[in-house]
């Protein structure tokens, strides 16, 4: 993926646009796909753009990141570990304490309606001023 000529004076939003403009494969297909059912979930989200370059939706606190990679589109989600999951859309960083991730390869689709809910309940948990909650360490035997 080529580097933007320019971010300067654009919003989060257009430099969301271009990324995915700039994908013009399956990934920047699915992470629109993606970004559309956030805003559908929560009409309310905030776009922003941190660190160099990742897209990142928020409501009260930051709810997922999309990432493109070159086998994936991988959405994280900041509390996911906080979050029930009874679809078991989350497939990825299932050790780590905070946060779960979603990772999409070419051709794999995420349930709309699972991932809608996956989004409400972290805006809902974000709006209850829930932190986080890291999951226990198992004691060393």
């Amino acid at each position: 993926m080529k580097k933007p000529e320019s971010t300067a004076g654009l919003s989060p939003s257009e430099l969301i646009d271009q990324r995915i403009a700039e994908l013009g494969d399956w990934r920047g297909q699915t992470l629109g796909r993606m970004r559309q059912l956030i805003k559908e979930a929560d009409p309310e989200v905030v776009e922003e753009w941190k660190w160099m370059g990742t897209p990142t939706w928020s409501h009260e606190g930051i709810l997922c990141t999309g990432e493109s990679y070159q086998a994936k589109v991988k959405l994280t989600f900041a509390k996911g570990a906080s979050l029930e999951d009874p679809a078991k859309l989350f497939n990825a960083s299932l050790d780590g304490n905070v946060r779960r991730a979603i990772d999409i390869g070419e051709g794999e689709q995420v349930d709309a309606g699972a991932f809608k809910t996956l989004v409400r309940a972290a805006v809902a948990l974000n709006a209850a001023g829930v932190k986080a909650k890291p999951k226990p360490r198992r004691a060393a035997s």
